[in-house]
């Protein structure tokens, strides 16, 4: 499969004890995006997309709910996204993305971390460079070629169009993916994004093995067990 079914994948394989991190940090996002562009899908196009991104991922609609209600209340509570580019073994890389409340609790959290796995922080763009930061919309109803006709007709420049199986994958800027989506909703009304992620992908993937392999693994799952983590993005291929 190409590349955006990893991130698919990856979204889909939340299981036992994750599932409650992964409800906080949908309840912290939603709250943020209702707060800074208001309680109504209709008007705030981010706040729409992570309203069907957690149903199709099963949120309890209490948990959506109470971030709504917390905005209407007038709670004053503010989450900043922060990011982290590390050195991890064998010539990796990541980016790891948090969530928080408070910065300081974060980058103390994902030190200890990286302290324990061979790794450490690199400067601001030292990673990022070799990423690219993208919409990935999939779905499936037209051709690859359809699609591309599509955009073009109506002015919006993508950076990739791939088809495996059916199965359309647009990359775009993170900004055109509201109007990529309608787009291709007014082409097809009852259409189903299977896809529709804000990513960063690698340029290049290596591949690890032995020792480097396994101190990677444990820096994945020591990251994931970090409160404030929200994504991480690697070049490994696994």
């Amino acid at each position: 499969m190409g590349r955006a079914y990893e991130v698919r994948k990856a979204s889909i394989q939340k299981t036992g004890a994750a599932k409650a991190k992964l409800y906080s940090m949908y309840a912290r996002e939603i709250y943020q995006i209702a707060k800074n562009g208001g309680v109504e899908p209709t008007g705030n196009p981010s706040l729409k997309r992570i309203l069907d991104k957690a149903k199709k991922e099963q949120v309890p609609a209490d948990i959506i709910k109470r971030a709504i209600d917390k905005v209407n209340s007038g709670a004053d509570e503010t989450y900043e996204t922060v990011k982290y580019e590390l050195f991890g073994p064998g010539g990796s890389t990541l980016i790891v993305e948090c969530l928080t409340d408070n910065v300081n609790r974060s980058v103390s959290s994902v030190r200890a971390v990286i302290n324990k796995c061979k790794s450490k922080m690199g400067s601001m763009g030292s990673v990022s460079f070799n990423y690219d930061h993208l919409c990935i919309i999939g779905f499936k109803g037209l051709t690859a070629d359809e699609t591309l006709e599509l955009l073009i007709e109506s002015g919006i420049d993508v950076s990739d169009i791939e088809e495996e199986d059916g199965l359309v994958i647009v990359y775009g800027a993170p900004q055109d993916s509201y109007t990529i989506k309608e787009v291709i909703n007014n082409k097809l009304p009852s259409v189903n994004f299977e896809i529709d992620e804000i990513s960063m992908l690698p340029k290049e993937k290596i591949t690890l093995s032995g020792e480097d392999l396994d101190i990677f693994n444990k820096l994945l799952v020591m990251l994931d067990d970090v409160e404030d983590v929200n994504k991480v993005y690697h070049n490994v291929e696994l």
